[in-house]
């Protein structure tokens, strides 16, 4: 029987991982470092029951209080002219949030692993316990989707945060 690794060897890694979510979701880097600590100490307090499935854990718990601190501050903004643009990146972080509900759960997850964990495609594929040309199909619906639920005006929103558009090649079909 293996043993799981201990909170502590495991924190920097959590860290990491739990900042860069936090970051892409708020784009904020002081909010991203609340969110990532509180993400970081409730893994602490659950580590015995989390510990097999951490990274995952902590990536979705990410994913949740990030979209409760947009939930929270979008009734804070107040428009004006030196705050427009602000309000705006938010906005466009709250319709993407919204677009991401709405789509299947395995594509959710790709979205999730993939563009804002920064996993590999390989890595994604091993988390999710699938193949690689599944996270490829997944991914490729997914921002189609998304692009189609945020409308044209919000499209360099979703290609800001989930990367560039997928051109297929030529000569084959788009999944």
């Amino acid at each position: 029987m293996t043993t799981s690794p201990t909170f502590d060897e495991r924190f920097d890694a959590l860290a990491d991982l739990a900042y860069r979510v936090a970051h892409r979701l708020i784009g904020d880097r002081g909010e991203a470092e609340n969110v990532a600590q509180e993400a970081l100490a409730r893994a602490y307090i659950r580590w015995d029951r989390i510990a097999t499935y951490d990274e995952a854990w902590v990536t979705r718990v990410t994913t949740n209080l990030a979209i409760g601190y947009w939930r929270r501050h979008r009734r804070d903004l107040r428009p004006s002219t030196e705050r427009a643009d602000a309000v705006d990146h938010l906005a466009e972080r709250i319709d993407l949030a919204r677009a991401l509900r709405r789509l299947p759960k395995r594509q959710r997850q790709v979205l999730a692993l993939r563009y804002l964990a920064d996993l590999t495609e390989a890595q994604t594929a091993e988390r999710m316990g699938c193949s690689v040309g599944t996270v490829k199909q997944h991914a490729s619906r997914a921002l189609r989707a998304m692009r189609d639920l945020v409308g044209e005006g919000t499209t360099s929103a979703v290609d800001g945060v989930f990367g560039p558009p997928i051109v297929p090649t030529e000569g084959t079909e788009p999944c």
